[in-house]
């Protein structure tokens, strides 16, 4: 499951799993859980007993949809064989369309065993779906919506881009960086959104939250007004929802999935849709409407504090310090590695001390924070990218997570 998590991750298209039936499917909860929690798009083919023995008890069965419906995108149980093709089709839709995550099809034994014709074509009629997918695409920026926003960026002087891993997600990173560069707001990231800018350029402030910089941490408490961009305010970075960006006299919110706005913390400009061409959308309406600014004292804060308080540790010390290891390698790969981590101590270090130059470099769990994640990661990363250099910063503890693998 993880390295089906882990090709999607670095790929961008949907990583397929098969298991077993019974304690195949059952094992796949945690990473089922885990996609769905990070929206990493995966397909999950599991065994299941002959249409006729399900609800028997037989050997190895198990309730698939009641097991992993509640902790993926969607689930089908095919008994209809004639409906094969199009539900697998199907699954691969909804598991890489608007918010991606993971879809599981549960297949009985006699319908793997069904021989017909292959139709090449063809979904299955999930009117709700697709009524939410064209509302989706529909809902392109208006003018009126774009002169909103520009008006509050126009108010600002100490603007603030929260970018998280709905920016990489979206293949928005392209369009988030023109709009952040042109315009001079500076950016800081969730823990899944690293990457989404370069993290060596000085507009960037890298990681935020519980375990981010310090810079950027200060410099949320300092903004005036946060431009959230697929990012969900989530507890490592508002653990205190009333008391994040206290000073910010608006807030703006990007996202695919309407459940997300306002959820943790209330805005004043908000717009659901598909981010990479809302982005687009935006930047050309301010460059059409000659919309400029100065924030030259904005960025000299943003300097200090990243001078000021930017990472460091014991360099005098006899021993080998976790930073120093990371700090060597990254001298090595240049921000251009593919990473993949377990969870822990270990994983915050590799999310602060490394550097990303491009999106889908940096793997790991986010939300779910399971360990063990990172070893299979990296070997699905590889086959993602096969010519590319990949590196699992692993800890102990989760490495032991893993009990047998077999390549």
């Amino acid at each position: 499951g993880f390295m089906a998590a882990g090709y999607a991750g670095a790929s961008g298209n949907v990583g397929v799993v098969m298991v077993t039936s019974g304690p195949g499917a059952t094992n796949m909860v945690t990473p089922v859980r885990d996609c769905m929690a990070d929206s990493t798009p995966i397909v999950v083919l599991c065994g299941q007993v002959p249409t006729t023995a399900i609800g028997s008890d037989a050997f190895q069965e198990a309730p698939v949809s009641s097991c992993l419906g509640p902790v993926s995108k969607h689930t089908f149980l095919v008994t209809d064989p004639e409906r094969l093709e199009a539900t697998i089709r199907e699954a691969f839709e909804i598991a890489r369309t608007g918010r991606p995550g993971p879809v599981v099809v549960d297949l009985p034994k006699d319908v793997q065993n069904w021989v017909g014709e292959f139709k090449g074509e063809g979904l299955l009629p999930v009117r709700g779906y697709r009524a939410r997918m064209r509302a989706l695409q529909d809902n392109v920026l208006k003018d009126f919506e774009c002169a909103a926003f520009y008006e509050m960026l126009q108010s600002s002087k100490r603007p603030l881009i929260y970018a998280g891993g709905g920016v990489i997600n979206g293949d928005a990173a392209d369009e988030l960086r023109r709009f952040a560069d042109h315009f001079g707001i500076p950016v800081t990231t969730t823990l899944m959104g690293i990457g989404a800018v370069d993290t060596t350029r000085p507009n960037s402030l890298h990681m935020l939250g519980m375990h981010g910089l310090a810079s950027a941490n200060y410099a949320v408490e300092d903004c005036d007004f946060i431009i959230a961009v697929g990012a969900r305010f989530d507890d490592r970075v508002a653990g205190v929802p009333a008391k994040f960006a206290p000073q910010a006299k608006h807030i703006a919110q990007f996202d695919i999935d309407p459940s997300e706005i306002g959820k943790v913390k209330a805005v004043d400009w908000s717009h659901v849709g598909i981010l990479k061409r809302d982005l687009q959308q935006l930047y050309d309406y301010g460059v059409e409407q000659g919309f400029d600014t100065d924030f030259t004292a904005w960025h000299e804060e943003v300097a200090a504090l990243k001078s000021t308080y930017g990472l460091n540790y014991d360099r005098e010390s006899e021993l080998i310090q976790p930073y120093a290891v990371i700090e060597a390698i990254n001298e090595i790969t240049g921000g251009d590695a593919i990473i993949t981590t377990g969870v822990g101590q270990h994983q915050m270090w590799a999310a602060q001390y490394f550097d990303f130059k491009h999106p889908r470099l940096w793997l790991t769990s986010g939300s779910m924070g399971t360990m063990g994640y990172g070893l299979p990661a990296a070997i699905g990363a590889q086959f993602a990218a096969r010519d590319h250099l990949v590196i699992d910063v692993d800890g102990d503890a989760s490495i032991r997570m893993l009990s047998l693998i077999h390549i």
